[in-house]
């Protein structure tokens, strides 16, 4: 946010010269940034995938290694980009970096499902392997953080019509604003499949705003509301279903803004509580999956897509989490098997220097 606002500029004068200026200031020192950190990131993800014996064996992983040295070699003949002509021809570079990578979510899917099949495990057995879980969710935060500076990079260049804006981060984020965009969304998705989809009433701090960024929240949520609606559509039928709640709660004292979602829809068994964190994981439909297998990688994709794939693939609440703690948040749920479950998303105040971790 800082640097976006120009204030990491320290011999230029914001306030006393233009803000076009500035903002090309902006731009130089936020590419020259990424020139020199991005292939460094690139190059750890494309040696851990390809050093790990399970990882190597997929076709798939494999794939998705080759576009990290793709865009590492791509970075490593780009100029610096000290002056502006550079800095557009290195922009165009992280363009193209930015849409190669896009389908990384669903192509490590496949090659999870690779490697199960090639261990020749079950679902549960798959979730138990915690090595290849971990190293699964240590591929997708690190891939969070290069997507947000790459989006961020990308989005400064961009004249936004939203005056709250930063780049990728909103000063002032409205989780009821955003709740509402995302029940559409979820409505929509559970409309198509089952039918119909049950009422969503929002509550607590409705007029609340603070700085954080705006699609994060909306990727959480909406995955949330999807399993909410699911399960009540499964539980209820679509003649009486029970509204599901939105609590949004914060005050002055709080450390974290916390959204809670809360849901009639029958809970989870106890058993499967650890396993709903793992990849691959999922009780909705199996024919989902195999669609998900014969999908083409261009027919896919992207991390915020009301049409994702990734959708009863068992990977959103992994994912989601993730996107919860990569600025020192959490996503927890509770669930009560037979009744309904509660999930909490902790999100800290980004302005506040000491809730946001390293």
């Amino acid at each position: 946010m800082e640097t976006g606002r120009g204030d990491r500029l320290h011999d230029f004068n914001v306030n006393a010269k233009s803000r076009q200026a500035a903002s090309e200031r902006v731009r130089i020192q936020v590419a020259c940034f990424l020139h020199r950190e991005l292939p460094v990131r690139l190059a750890h993800r494309a040696v851990e995938l390809e050093a790990y014996e399970l990882f190597s064996k997929s076709p798939s992983i494999m794939n998705v290694c080759n576009w990290y040295k793709t865009s590492f070699a791509q970075l490593r003949v780009c100029p610096a980009p000290t002056d502006l002509d550079k800095e557009a021809q290195f922009a165009k570079v992280i363009e193209s970096i930015y849409e190669r990578h896009a389908p990384t979510l669903i192509t490590m899917a496949k090659g999870a499902h690779e490697i199960k099949t090639i261990l020749d495990q079950g679902t549960d057995e798959f979730a138990e392997m915690h090595d290849i879980q971990q190293r699964l969710n240590d591929f997708y935060m690190s891939r969070i953080g290069i997507r947000m500076l790459i989006g961020q990079y990308l989005a400064l260049r961009k004249p936004s019509n939203e005056p709250n804006m930063i780049g990728l981060v909103s000063d002032s984020a409205s989780p009821y604003d955003i709740a509402l965009n995302v029940i559409d969304d979820a409505a929509y998705m559970c409309t198509r499949t089952h039918g119909d989809a049950p009422e969503v009433t929002i509550h607590g701090r409705t007029d609340l705003h603070f700085p954080y960024v705006s699609s994060h929240i909306s990727y959480m949520l909406l995955e949330l509301l999807k399993n909410s609606m699911r399960a009540t559509v499964e539980k209820h039928g679509t003649d009486k279903m029970p509204p599901i709640r939105i609590i949004i709660a914060d005050g002055e004292s709080n450390e974290d803004v916390v959204i809670k979602v809360s849901d009639e829809g029958g809970g989870i068994r106890r058993s499967n509580m650890n396993r709903i964190w793992s990849y691959l994981f999922t009780t909705a439909d199996p024919a989902i999956l195999d669609r998900m297998l014969n999908t083409d990688n261009k027919d896919s994709v992207r991390d915020f897509d009301v049409q994702s794939p990734l959708a009863g693939l068992g990977y959103g609440l992994p994912i989601a989490r993730n996107y919860a703690r990569y600025f020192g948040g959490e996503l927890t749920i509770m669930s009560m098997e037979g009744y309904g479950t509660d999930s909490f998303i902790y999100l800290p105040r980004l302005g506040d220097r000491d809730s946001v971790i390293n």
